[in-house]
This record gives C-alpha cells, structure tokens and sequence, in this order.
C-alpha cells in the first residue's frame, strides 16, 4: 500500500478533526493575502495617505503575533479549542463583510487587528492539535494544512483583482500615475508618495471582492460547528453523553496494556508561549532542548520572513530600474509565488511520507539559499526573476511544516516547540516587512 494501514486506520479515526483542521487554514490564506493588492482602494476609501493605511499592516501582524503567543491558552480542551477556532473564523467572515464600511483608517486598523488575532489563534491551536492527533506521523498532515493556507493565499488576490479600481489616486489620471497605482497595489509602502486621498462617497468596486470572500469564508465557521456537535459539545447536546475522543480511545487502549508509562504529569500550558517559557523545570532541561527551540525559531524567522518580505515586495523590484518590467507582466509574479508555494506543499504531502522531515529540510533550506544567490548574481534577467520566483516558492513552502514536524519529533510532542516555533515565525514576518519597507 502506498499509505501503512496503521497511518489510514489513525486517519480514519480522526478524519473530521483533520478535515476541519485543514478548512480553517484556508480561512487564514484568505486573511493573508488580501491586503497588498487592495492598499490603494482602501487608501481612497479611508482618506488617508499611503504612509497611514500601511499601519494596517502592523496591526494585523503584531495582533497575529500575540494570538500565536496565547492560543495554546485556549487548547487545554476539545471544548475550548473548538469554541476559539469557531469564532475566529467566523470573525474572519465578519472582517471581511464590514471592510467596505471603515471609512476611517483606525476603525480599518481595529478591524484587521481583530482578524490578525484570530488568525494567530488558527495557527497555533490547528498545528499543536494535528501534531497531537498524529505525533510522529505528524509531518504529512502538516502538509495539507499548510497547502490549505497557500491556497487561500492564492485565491484571494484573484477575487480582489477583477474588483480593484483604477482611478482613485484623486490625482490627473497620467500614464505615470497609472503605473503607480499599479506599483503600489501589490506592495507595502512606506513613503508618503501622495497628499490625503478624499474618502470616496460610494462604496469602491473593490467592495464586492470582500464580500464574495466572506461567503467563501463561511462554510468554515460552519464544519467548526458540526465538529462540535458531533462531539456533543454544543449546549444543544449537554445532556447526551460526551463522544469520547479518537485519541482519548487509543490512549485507553494503550493504558488498558498494563502499561505504567502513562501516568507522567502533564505539563500545563501546552502551546502557551509564556508558560512554556516560565515553566518551573526549564532549569533542569539540558542544553540541547533550548538550543533546538532556538535554532528552529531562527530558521523559521529568516524562511517565513523571506517569503512575507518576497511577496510583498517582489512586484515593487520588478517595475524598478535595473529590472522595469512592464506593470501587468510583473504583476504575474506574486501569482507565481504563490501558486509555486501552494504547488510545494501539495508535492510534500506524498514525499513527507516517504521521506523523512529533516532530510526535506535540509533539501529546501539549500535550495532557499541557492536560489536566493542565483536572484542576486542574475539581477537583471527577468526571465531568470519568474523562474526565480517559481523555484523560491517551491523550496520555502514546505520549511514551515517540516521543520515543525522534526522539532516535535525530538522533543517527545511537549507542544511548546509548536507554541515557541509559530511565534517566532510570526516575528520574523512582521519585523522583516517592517525593516525592508523602511530601506
């Protein structure tokens, strides 16, 4: 069989978990993505200078960091995980809905804030749940549930395109500021190139793309739901008798063997950041257990910040000298990226099982920092930034995941590698975007 009985069997089990799992990743591709090829219409929406509508990038990054700190918080039980994951999705829903409305550049702040919190409540409880369910068959399931967040990723600047205006600089439509516009749309920034744009008085074509990715995101909050009422956790079903969990059946099978070596003391706060940092027996672990937190959280800052900084500003690089490629041939490019990524992580769920993690790693790590050079000795080929690109895409997609799997691997599925590994991920694509777009 291409898959061992004993890993379909363990699937079977849990395939709801997993499914729902999985669909809530697609809500944050969809949360990701959105927002560089639509700054200018929401600059002309809220009236505001490209300087100020840039801080809704901050926002909703340093919110989807602390969620990722504090989520495991909310992991403790199927209940509580459950619940949380339910309501940010749907908060991602709503987000989407009321963009449209927030003719302010504060209340379109709070707004991406809140969504950046329940995108960082996603990522950390989805990946400790999976890594719990599967443990050391962990790493291909990581793989689906990161495809699902490329495919989000891609999906969602396809619906904005079609919407996105063309006149809303408030300026003479010139040929020049046709191409800015263009320039902008897909990238982050920072200088205050125009004067305050008039807030528009109806509501902006672009409008439509939000609210068709609401009703995408929908279906979401809803498996969430039926997950819950499966397991007899709705209020609904309070007086039925509790479903017991797979995994909860398969650790009563394994303790019903006589085994003693279930009775360890759990450690609490699995997946909080804080507690696993000021866990009392922190002192007493050896130096090795702190050096691979470490080194996985660097590795994962530079990856996950290469590609948010990539994508954001790859399209920016393109239409600039020495390159200057024409605006609609280098607006293709963030679509390469990530149809490459979501490509790569659909190619790992199949090899994560043949092949181990670490080896995986080492492959995509090399191929990150070969390319990386290949783009900087050929700076002026264009043909060589597409392929480039694509090659990029394909090596960086599948570090998250593999390193995630590795590192649990190691560290006997404590979960604060999760917790500490997501965080640090989420820190290295808020400061990297910060540091490039401030050069």
């Amino acid at each position: 069989m291409l898959i061992e009985e004993r890993i379909l069997t363990l699937f079977k089990r849990n395939c709801q978990h997993t499914l729902t799992y999985w669909s809530v990743f697609f809500s944050f591709g969809l949360s990701i993505a959105f927002l560089g090829p639509t700054i200018l219409d929401l600059k002309c929406q809220t009236g505001s200078t490209l300087q100020e509508i840039t801080w809704v990038f901050f926002s909703q990054q340093f919110c989807l960091l602390v969620g990722t700190s504090v989520g495991g918080v909310f992991r403790k039980t199927l209940l509580s995980a459950l619940t949380t994951l339910f309501l940010s999705t749907f908060i991602i829903s709503v987000v989407f809905a009321i963009i449209p409305f927030c003719y302010n550049v504060l209340l379109l702040a709070v707004a991406m804030a809140v969504s950046g919190l329940a995108m960082g409540f996603i990522d950390t409880i989805a990946n400790i749940q999976l890594v719990s369910i599967y443990q050391k068959d962990s790493a291909m399931f990581l793989q689906a549930l990161h495809f699902f967040i490329g495919l989000g990723a891609l999906l969602s600047p396809l619906i904005a395109d079609p919407f996105i205006s063309e006149h809303c600089l408030g300026t003479n439509s010139t040929e020049n500021a046709s191409v800015l516009l263009q320039h902008f749309r897909l990238s982050p920034v920072i200088q205050d190139t125009f004067p305050h744009s008039v807030p528009v008085k109806e509501k902006p074509n672009v409008s439509y793309a939000f609210w068709i990715m609401a009703l995408i995101n929908l279906p979401v909050p809803i498996a969430v739901l039926v997950l819950m009422y499966r397991e007899k956790l709705l209020p609904c079903c309070i007086n039925s008798t509790p479903r017991l969990l797979d995994k909860d059946e398969l650790d009563m099978e394994t303790q019903a063997s006589g085994t003693k070596e279930m009775n360890e003391p759990v450690t609490e706060g699995h997946g909080n950041l804080f507690s696993c940092c000021m866990n009392g027996n922190l002192s007493r672990l050896p130096v090795t257990f702190l050096g691979i937190h470490i080194l996985g959280g660097i590795v994962l800052f530079m990856s996950e910040g290469i590609m948010g900084v990539y994508a954001g500003f790859v399209y920016t690089y393109a239409v600039s000298p020495p390159m200057s490629l024409h605006a609609k041939m280098a607006a293709y490019l963030n679509c390469v990226f990530w149809a490459a990524i979501t490509a790569g992580r659909l190619v790992s769920i199949p090899l994560s099982y043949r092949i181990r993690p670490v080896y995986l790693l080492i492959v995509n790590l090399a191929g990150v920092i070969v390319i990386s050079l290949l783009l900087l000795v050929f700076y002026t080929n264009s043909v060589f930034l597409f392929v480039g690109t694509s090659l990029l895409g394909l090596f960086l997609s599948s570090v998250f995941p593999c390193l995630l799997a590795y590192t649990e691997d190691i560290l006997n599925y404590t979960g604060c590698a999760t917790s500490v590994l997501v965080a640090t991920a989420q820190m290295g694509e808020m400061s990297m975007q910060v540091l490039v777009g401030s050069v």
